[in-house]
């Protein structure tokens, strides 16, 4: 099993090819960045990182590394969500409905908003949870919240260099959002990462590779709001709407949307 703080800092160099950018990245010593990549060549049994006077490099292995480190750190983000109490909330609205409706075949889709949205159009699927821009009359608003920059307690940014963005695949509304606010305050920016999961985000800002986009109430406790720290453009809220299949079966929709509306009032009572 690899360590995912020497995957973390393994990453970083990978991202930065320097040793000295990425121990300024992370917080941590140059000496302790040479301390975790020698330790997880060790555990790899294999050098991952060339490096002379003049450059670092991944070696063939280190790229192959960089893949799979981003995996492992993608899935132990996904494993801290499922054991957080926001998911277990989910998880339970979903068994209680299973207890009440056993009739009911109940198959659940997870991907982005917009391909849920087309999926739900094309009547292949039946009722979906999605974000959308605040004041759009389609469907039902079980929350709105507040669109935030997230990044770790020790990221840096170059105020005079581009804003390295971790963001989903488009087509995104919190990737065009914070495309649209960089560009409106005259920020130049770069995509650092492209993911389709919400894990692929937290692994990327905890890799320390970037700020992101995110709910505000929704961040993680290991992660932070950014937003004032760097000066970074307000990016406004975001509608979680529930929206259905008008030709589906209106008896278990209904019932899957009432017990996801009674949640969220209970939760705000």
């Amino acid at each position: 099993m690899f360590d995912p703080v020497l995957l973390q800092t393994f990453l970083a160099v990978a991202d930065t090819r320097s040793f000295t950018k990425a121990a300024g990245r992370l917080g941590i010593s140059q000496p302790t960045v040479s301390q975790h990549i020698r330790k997880l060549e060790q555990a790899a049994k294999r050098q991952l990182i060339a490096r002379d006077t003049r450059e670092v490099r991944l070696t063939d292995n280190g790229d192959a590394m960089a893949g799979f480190a981003r995996t492992i750190l993608a899935a132990h983000a996904e494993a801290e969500s499922y054991f957080s109490g926001s998911a277990m909330r989910g998880r339970r609205v979903l068994h209680h409905f299973r207890q009440q409706n056993p009739q009911i075949n109940l198959e659940l889709t997870v991907d982005q908003s917009a391909p849920l949205h087309r999926k739900l159009k094309a009547g292949q699927l039946d009722l979906i949870f999605i974000k959308q821009t605040p004041g759009t009359t389609e469907g039902a608003v079980v929350a709105t919240d507040e669109l935030v920059w997230m990044g770790q307690e020790k990221t840096i940014l170059d105020p005079d260099g581009p804003v390295p963005l971790i963001s989903y695949q488009g087509p995104s509304l919190s990737r065009q959002v914070a495309i649209d606010a960089l560009e409106d305050a005259g920020r130049t920016w770069r995509i650092t990462c492209n993911t389709r999961e919400v894990n692929g985000v937290l692994a990327a800002v905890r890799a320390g590779i970037g700020v992101a986009v995110f709910p505000r109430s929704l961040i993680p406790t290991d992660l932070i709001k950014v937003t004032n720290r760097f000066g970074l453009p307000d990016l406004g809220h975001v509608d979680f709407t529930l929206l259905s299949n008008p030709s589906a079966a209106r008896e278990p929709v209904d019932a899957l949307t009432t017990a996801i509306l009674a949640r969220a009032v209970s939760r705000v009572a």
